[in-house]
């Protein structure tokens, strides 16, 4: 196999590994689990907790002691044993703890794979601006398949979507092995001072008001990149409680119809470069910040029946919002700041958003819709009015015997019943993503240079 063919399945089953279970934990949590909102929403701010420091420290161990390629090997294993550990454990806390110690080992081989895949194909004589892209599509498409399943085996809402995850760390472990060697450089060890060490000459970006406008925006946008990674899926499922979409396809492969999304990913990255020599960096990020406002508003108004169309194009724009602002992000980066701290300023860029704005994002978003977006119901005829049947539905009654509801002879509840008003959730967060954007387009100021991106290649 050659190198290229190598590095496709590598970086196939380094998103594999995350999409078996990223979009589908959620349905875990909620429907098998019972946990609260809150503390789901502390989930995935472990990504943005491990974000913040782990890729950096092992980015040094890398360069200073141990070949990319084990280090990378060791921490896919580290992350398949916490995987399997998951489904086994009892309590929201545990889980927290767990999934921060799995993210601590996965995120940094986000960044150590793309390391392993320039250096590989620097010593194959390739062009890395060349045989890359087409390379990193397939970490996409790795996404899909997880996703797809996870979805088609019956697994959305089990432990198995960690099993299946874990199992491909294993392989991709044991594959990756068989890459070239990738030994530390040691570049200039002993003149690095430690603020040069530890990338922390880029947090002087933020003493230039411009810079720091933009990785202020950076985060707060960066919030609403996770929201439909932990909430998409179980807002989807959640429509088999209404018995007119109980048998819906939406409700069956919801991973399925999210899929869509990074289907529709891999379709704008090769429009990015004619969006950003056309119009511009900023206009380009306003377009995606406009797209979060269409993903969010679709979402509050589709359905798996007459508004499915909905569902379909939120997920179709979902590409666009997701690319734009990280690609356009990245070159205005890369175009605005001194070529000796470029790679501590995309890290510092990365940090904002996958780091900070994840963290920021995910907590609040679980505290608000515990807060102010859940619905109450205590008898039958008021929670079948609003699910919008009668109350000697079978889906309705055994909706109520799943939750371990008894109905007395005035049809109230043993107890309460819970459900997420995701109409208004959704409606919420468009709200703030158009927000954003209008604060966006007043407060940022950028003037288009088309010098800047004549060079980006498909």
């Amino acid at each position: 196999m050659d190198i290229k063919n190598k590095l496709k399945v590598t970086v196939f089953l380094q998103f594999f590994v995350w999409g078996a279970w990223l979009t589908t934990i959620a349905n875990f949590w909620f429907n098998t689990k019972h946990w609260d909102g809150t503390q789901f929403g502390l989930v995935f701010s472990t990504m943005g907790i491990a974000s913040i420091f782990m890729p950096t420290i092992m980015g040094i161990i890398a360069d200073r002691w141990v070949n990319a390629e084990k280090l990378y090997a060791l921490l896919h294993i580290l992350y398949a044993v916490t995987l399997f550990s998951l489904g086994s454990i009892g309590t929201p806390t545990s889980f927290i703890s767990v999934m921060l110690l799995a993210m601590c080992f996965y995120m940094p081989t986000m960044s150590l794979n793309n390391s392993i895949s320039y250096y590989s194909l620097k010593v194959n004589g390739k062009d890395v601006i060349k045989d890359f892209p087409p390379i990193r599509v397939w970490g996409t498409i790795g996404f899909i398949v997880a996703m797809w399943t996870t979805n088609l085996s019956g697994s959305k809402a089990t432990e198995y979507q960690f099993y299946i995850a874990g199992a491909a760390a294993i392989l991709l472990a044991l594959f990756s092995l068989t890459l070239p060697k990738c030994p530390p450089q040691k570049i200039q060890k002993s003149t690095k001072t430690f603020v040069e060490t530890f990338g922390l000459e880029a947090f002087k970006l933020f003493g230039n008001y411009k810079m720091a406008l933009f990785f202020i925006f950076s985060m707060f946008l960066g919030g609403a990149l996770q929201l439909t990674n932990a909430y998409g899926d179980v807002f989807l499922d959640e429509f088999k409680h209404f018995p007119k979409y109980a048998d819906s396809f939406v409700v069956e492969y919801s991973g399925i119809i999210l899929s869509i999304s990074q289907i529709s990913e891999t379709l704008f990255i090769l429009a990015i470069p004619f969006f950003l020599k056309k119009f511009g960096i900023k206009q380009v990020m306003l377009i995606s910040m406009l797209a979060w406002v269409l993903r969010f508003g679709l979402f509050a108004y589709g359905d798996p029946m007459g508004g499915l169309w909905m569902i379909v194009l939120s997920c179709i724009v979902y590409g666009m919002a997701f690319d734009f602002f990280n690609i356009s992000g990245s070159l205005f980066v890369e175009t605005n700041t001194d070529s000796k701290i470029r790679a501590s300023a995309q890290g510092l860029f990365m940090m904002m958003t996958n780091g900070f704005g994840a963290i920021f994002g995910s907590m609040t978003a679980g505290w608000a819709i515990d807060k102010y977006f859940i619905k109450t119901f205590n008898n039958t005829t008021d929670l079948a009015q609003y699910l919008d049947t009668d109350t000697t539905n079978n889906v309705f009654l055994e909706f109520l015997k799943n939750n371990n509801i008894t109905v007395n002879a005035d049809g109230i509840f043993s107890k309460e019943i819970f459900m997420k008003d995701w109409h208004n959730i959704w409606l919420t967060f468009a709200a703030y993503a158009l927000v954003i954007a209008i604060l966006f387009a007043f407060m940022f100021k950028h003037k288009h240079n088309p010098e800047d991106v004549k060079n980006i290649s498909h």
